[in-house]
């Protein structure tokens, strides 16, 4: 006869229930948060350029709000009895050799130069695009033309060709958008082209094509719009290259005319009085230094961001 099971024996014990996959799926919120989630989580992790952000904007708040944060105008003059004064409560970065606020200088002069900037940064874009998304899409003979148009503005040293439009033009702020904008799109072109060569043969690409749109089509919808990441990039880089090119111009004195504050023109005037009036030379120099700066560190941050792959090159 058999003997009853004793209760807790091996015998008596349940089946294990099967194992489930420990590898639960990703929750929903996770699967359907975009790439611009991702991107600016990687801006965030780059501690310089997102402090060189906040720099930047608080720059660009100076320059849209100057007539609120200044005393004085830029062109009020009391030579008389201030000329040359060292900063003090009253003027925090002194007075310049015509009895000028030297503060409300330094403020005017970053509207100019962030002006000059973004301006001849949107007019680069838009000659680098079209031309690196015919170069990208075409190639051939179309590539070849515009490749050696780029060789070409690549061998010419941009100050000195600068120096001779600037001249022929005689400054102006319109004159050094345009000079700016002349040797700014290579870089943009560059990264377009790039970006466009590489989606050229992906799969609705080539569907599109199999549907008998045209290239123009193409590129208008599908190409540019996915390009847009370098497009920013080359948008964002192009700016301190323009404002450099400004100061440079001001600083030769065939920029922007006086009594528009230039800190290219200010360092100009700054470097007669340096070995004792040292604030003319010391504040518009740092002023310059630090928005370029800014304005690079948060663009290579960007790319970061934007495009992971160029991370470290």
């Amino acid at each position: 006869m058999d003997q009853p099971l004793k209760p807790g024996s091996a015998s008596s014990s349940p089946a294990p229930a099967p194992r489930e996959d420990t590898a639960s799926p990703a929750p929903a919120a996770i699967r359907q948060r975009s790439p611009l989630y991702f991107a600016w989580r990687r801006f965030q992790s780059n501690k310089a350029a997102l402090f060189a952000g906040g720099v930047l904007t608080v720059l660009i708040g100076m320059a849209v709000f100057a007539p609120f944060i200044t005393k004085t105008s830029f062109t009020a003059q009391d030579f008389l009895t201030i000329s040359l004064a060292f900063p003090s409560l009253e003027h925090w970065f002194g007075v310049d050799d015509l009895g000028r606020d030297f503060y409300s200088r330094i403020v005017y002069g970053a509207r100019v130069s962030l002006s000059i900037g973004f301006i001849a940064a949107g007019f680069s874009v838009l000659i680098g695009i079209p031309l690196g998304a015919l170069a990208g899409y075409f190639g051939g003979r179309t590539d070849w033309f515009i490749m050696r148009v780029i060789e070409l503005f690549s061998v010419v040293p941009p100050l000195l060709a600068a120096m001779l439009l600037g001249t022929l033009t005689r400054g102006g702020f319109l004159s050094i958008v345009f000079i700016a904008a002349l040797f700014g799109w290579v870089q943009v072109c560059l990264l377009v082209r790039a970006q466009i060569k590489a989606f050229r043969e992906k799969e609705f690409v080539r569907a599109a094509q199999a549907l008998g749109a045209s290239p123009w089509y193409i590129i208008r919808r599908h190409l540019i719009p996915n390009s847009i990441s370098p497009i920013i990039v080359g948008f964002v880089l192009a700016i301190p290259l323009a404002m450099l090119l400004e100061a440079s111009l001001s600083f030769l004195g065939i920029g922007v005319p006086p009594p528009t504050p230039s800190w290219g023109q200010m360092i100009n005037t700054g470097m007669s009085f340096m070995f004792f009036y040292w604030h003319m030379a010391v504040f518009p120099t740092a002023a310059l230094a630090i928005t370029v700066m800014a304005t690079t560190l948060f663009g290579d941050g960007l790319r970061d961001a934007l495009d992971p792959t160029l991370k470290g090159r």
